[in-house]
């Protein structure tokens, strides 16, 4: 008896009509629309929605990536001396149903210590973060305007630009709904109101001191507002506000 051999089965592809359509720079979108489609698209892509347009970056010199790296060290420097704050690096952000920008770093109170972000199930995170921050290089442009106009409406409390090419920090602070730009002090530092004992010295940042940006950071995470803020966030923890 002859064996019957069955035809080799060839898996279906999807055809033009459903396949999802790729991301395209100056895209008009919603943010589910555009999360479906960023989703699909290969893991070394990157893409923002601000107030509904779609912005794909341009590749990164080292211009923006050292100052980049800077900040996340100082980040978590604050971070290891600040428990129920968490430091993010490149991490998408769900604003709202127009913004789905992915911060060059954020700094969020963790939502089991009273954080106003909350994370969904898939590990992304919905809302404004306490603190924004933008490495500006190429995207100088969108930066201090659209991305700046989209944390102001989402409720970012602060939001800071570092301005690669004219070596200049903008901190920016949320007040009456409208953002207000901060000073530094006397000394040169800019000192963050949300998170205690930030201190940022920009001098520091720019002439790519790591040792010198941390200790200026040192000192203000050996005030008495910082030690106190670490204890608001314990007790919040405790309380389980959310």
């Amino acid at each position: 008896m002859s064996q019957v051999i069955e035809p080799q089965r060839v898996p279906r592809r999807k055809s033009p009509a459903t396949a999802i359509p790729l991301l395209e720079n100056g895209d008009h979108l919603d943010q589910k629309t555009f999360h479906e489609r960023y989703e699909a698209m290969p893991e070394t892509f990157k893409a923002e929605l601000i107030q509904g347009r779609v912005y794909v970056p341009s590749p990164v010199r080292r211009t923006n990536g050292r100052p980049h790296y800077l900040i996340n060290n100082w980040l978590g420097r604050y971070e290891a001396s600040t428990p129920g704050v968490e430091g993010l690096n490149d991490t998408t952000a769900i604003l709202n149903d127009e913004n789905e920008p992915q911060p060059d770093c954020f700094l969020v109170v963790r939502p089991d210590h009273g954080g106003q972000m909350r994370l969904d199930e898939d590990e992304y995170y919905h809302g404004a973060p306490e603190l924004a921050i933008e490495v500006a290089a190429s995207t100088e442009a969108i930066d201090l305007f659209e991305k700046r106009e989209a944390y102001e409406q989402a409720g970012v409390q602060e939001y800071v630009v570092v301005i690669v090419r004219t070596q200049e920090v903008r901190w920016l602070r949320l007040s009456d709904g409208n953002y207000t730009d901060v000073p530094m002090n006397d000394d040169g530092v800019f000192r963050s109101q949300v998170f205690p004992g930030l201190w940022l010295n920009p001098q520091a940042l720019f002439a790519g001191q790591l040792q010198q940006l941390i200790a200026s950071l040192d000192e203000g995470l050996a005030t008495e507002g910082h030690q106190a803020f670490v204890q608001q966030l314990a007790r919040q923890k405790s309380s389980g506000t959310q």
